[in-house]
């Protein structure tokens, strides 16, 4: 049986014998920037653009990948084409890269190295078996107690590996409502993303999100506003509030996996009629047209 193969520093690999060292930066420090991008019908979608953002958060965090864009492009288009035959025609993958600075030298200086960068592209089954429901039945967001990381500390455009904060919001979440999808506030009280995703409501017919002030300049944030733009509903980007929320007439999260994901319940309180609003349905029926693939049947047929 063929077993995925992984890209680390140059070498291709079979996926059970990848290792990186304990002593590398991304174990040690969490010093890794990362990007996952999805296939559909097993073809990349803004895997460019995908690469561009990467190479913005390796500029901002000082970290040379040893390559520049176009060959980074090349050699994931190579481990994606190495790995299609181990994804059926009717399932889809990842395509995920991590970047650490490399080996850690012990001391007081987190930023030296005794390597170079360790480069790390490899793909996985892409799974949407937990928000498959959520398409039709909407899902219950609900607020943190943690707050997002301030970008005064952090800027949230530079897409890094660790997880900690966000993972620690979904875990508080989760005491609320098991199936709960986070929804994280900023240290002002403003509606920052989601743990992976971001975050948009429609009121009186304008849909809104979150400046990039505070969260991820998304991929699938920005595919939501040019579907908008194309179909002439009004967008704005703006500060949003947990009231803004509570009283939209539709909600709904963006991320990778499964595109677009609606909302019916914010902390308890129905969304509009409680039911998927009908600007949602329009965008994920533009989205599934634009991709060639009905996004909510894949999704749906894997449970």
């Amino acid at each position: 049986m063929f077993e995925r193969q992984v890209y680390i520093s140059g070498t291709m690999v079979p996926e059970s014998q990848a290792r990186i060292s304990i002593f590398d930066s991304a174990v040690m420090l969490g010093d890794t920037a990362t990007e996952s991008t999805r296939t559909f019908g097993h073809h990349p979608f803004k895997l460019a653009e995908h690469i561009d953002r990467l190479y913005k958060s390796l500029k901002v965090m000082r970290i040379d990948p040893g390559m520049d864009a176009t060959e980074m492009l090349r050699t994931t288009q190579n481990v994606l084409q190495a790995n299609l035959q181990c994804y059926a025609p009717d399932q889809d993958c990842w395509i995920v890269h991590n970047i650490s600075r490399g080996l850690s030298v012990p001391g007081s200086d987190p930023t030296l190295t005794s390597s170079g960068a360790t480069v790390m592209i490899f793909t996985q089954y892409m799974c949407l078996r937990n928000w498959a429901q959520f398409y039709t039945d909407g899902c219950h967001a609900v607020t943190s107690m943690s707050r997002a990381v301030p970008t005064q500390s952090l800027d949230a455009r530079i897409k890094n590996r660790s997880r900690l904060a966000y993972t620690l919001a979904e875990s508080e979440v989760k005491l609320v409502d098991p199936l709960a999808q986070g929804v994280i506030l900023d240290i002002h009280g403003n509606v920052s993303e989601n743990k992976g995703g971001n975050i948009f409501v429609v009121s009186g017919g304008v849909l809104k999100t979150p400046t990039t002030a505070n969260c991820l300049a998304g991929m699938s944030r920005s595919t939501a506003l040019k579907l908008a733009d194309g179909m002439g509903i009004p967008a704005v980007e703006t500060i949003l509030q947990p009231y803004d929320l509570a009283t939209a007439d539709e909600l709904f999260f963006t991320s990778t996996p499964y595109c677009i994901m609606p909302a019916t319940r914010f902390n308890g309180l129905p969304i509009g009629d409680g039911t998927v609003g009908p600007v949602t349905i329009r965008l994920l029926n533009a989205w599934s047209k634009m991709v060639g693939l009905d996004i909510v049947k894949q999704a749906q047929d894997q449970l």
